[in-house]
């Protein structure tokens, strides 16, 4: 089984903290829909025999499509790809996009799954963000989403920002909890190079949050969220009734996906590959030349090693040594059970059988312990 990501690169304004690609010039977006479904058809023979079980609409902003053109792109999709086995549709969407009509239509159509870029319920958070809504849109969207039926919703939270008090956290938390929402993302501010937030940090006009405060704001998520039954599967992601993201799910096990639209990645093992990160040559390749611009590369045995390592720790399944001894042999298991042990005397890996999984002091240093875990290519020279 395997997934489908399109790629809708418009938004209405740019978040001062986003390095997704997209553009605010929504007058190509019917251009970009016709090429969107081209690929489909050029990528035809990407994922062969594959049923497909989730289709995921990310962006960029999908919820500025009509429902209409989400219909349009399924459909295209179904004429080259086996979809009767979807388990989850889902469109990432702004507040201020869901209104009744909009929510009303989408109950209708495929999607069957929400994705709500809320990210605070605190002023001043979203005004240092740059988002278009605001808190009573963000609430107003959940719970009309509710009340027409869309029950699988799931919400996204940034901590970490410099605006953000330990309060106003808890009440974020709160709200999505009381709501009922079943599935939130919960993520640490990342001050990424080339975007606003950058410049603002670089010119001294926004101070940088703490790493103190980071820790502090995402033990609490862990604790609050724990306590109100939601299971913390992945780093940055918690559910209540195992109503799990499928669709993010697969990338962390593996699975192979198909991207489509500009800047959109797929992966088939050991193939994966990357569209170009630029709407003009993205339609001019498409329409013009009928060819898909991207780029590709085949991972090697380091590769696929080092990037199990990074994604099975970030679960809550783990790594699992039997695994890792079938895929690279004995040797390299038994290398990486001894490379852990400084982490598990550490009290931040945790050993169950043959299962490793991070503990609450080890997902707070994750990335740390990975690097450490990692193997350079002349490991896998034979000797």
């Amino acid at each position: 089984m395997a997934g489908i990501y399109i790629h809708i690169p418009f938004c209405k304004q740019a978040c001062t903290y986003c390095d997704f690609h997209f553009s605010t010039l929504l007058k190509y977006k019917p251009e970009m829909i016709t090429a969107i479904i081209k690929e489909v058809s050029l990528s035809k023979d990407f994922l062969p025999q594959e049923k497909i079980e989730t289709l995921y609409f990310g962006g960029g902003t999908p919820s500025l499509l009509t429902v209409d053109e989400v219909n349009k792109i399924i459909d295209a999709i179904a004429l080259h790809y086996d979809l009767s086995q979807v388990k989850e549709c889902t469109l990432e969407a702004n507040p201020d996009d869901l209104s009744k009509a909009y929510l009303k239509a989408l109950k209708d159509s495929p999607v069957n799954r929400l994705s709500i870029g809320i990210q605070s319920f605190q002023a001043a958070d979203l005004s240092l963000m740059n988002r278009v809504h605001n808190a009573i849109e963000a609430e107003y969207a959940i719970k009309a989403a509710q009340d027409i039926g869309i029950s699988n919703l799931s919400c996204d939270l940034i901590f970490g920002t410099p605006s953000l008090s330990k309060e106003g956290l808890l009440q974020n938390l709160q709200k999505l909890s009381s709501w009922e929402v079943h599935h939130i993302a919960a993520y640490a501010l990342t001050i990424e190079e080339k975007t606003a937030l950058h410049h603002l940090v670089h010119k001294g006009k926004v101070k940088v949050a703490s790493d103190e405060s980071y820790v502090e704001q995402m033990l609490m998520c862990m604790d609050y969220l724990s306590q109100q039954g939601y299971e913390q599967y992945e780093i940055s992601n918690y559910a209540r009734n195992k109503q799990y993201a499928l669709h993010n799910t697969a990338y962390w096990q593996g699975k192979a996906y198909l991207g489509i639209g500009p800047s959109a990645h797929s992966f088939a093992h050991p193939i994966r590959r990357w569209n170009v990160r630029n709407n003009a040559q993205y339609l001019k390749a498409i329409l013009q030349e009928n060819k898909i611009p991207f780029e590709a590369e085949t991972l090697t045995t380091c590769d696929t090693w080092n990037e199990k390592i990074l994604i099975n720790f970030r679960t809550q399944w783990g790594l699992n040594l039997e695994e890792i001894q079938t895929l690279f042999g004995q040797e390299k298991a038994k290398q990486l059970e001894q490379n852990m042990q400084v982490f598990m005397e550490q009290n931040q890996i945790l050993q169950t059988d043959k299962i490793f999984t991070l503990t609450t002091q080890g997902k707070l240093m994750a990335d740390y312990i990975c690097s450490q875990l990692f193997l350079s290519p002349s490991d896998f020279i034979p000797m």
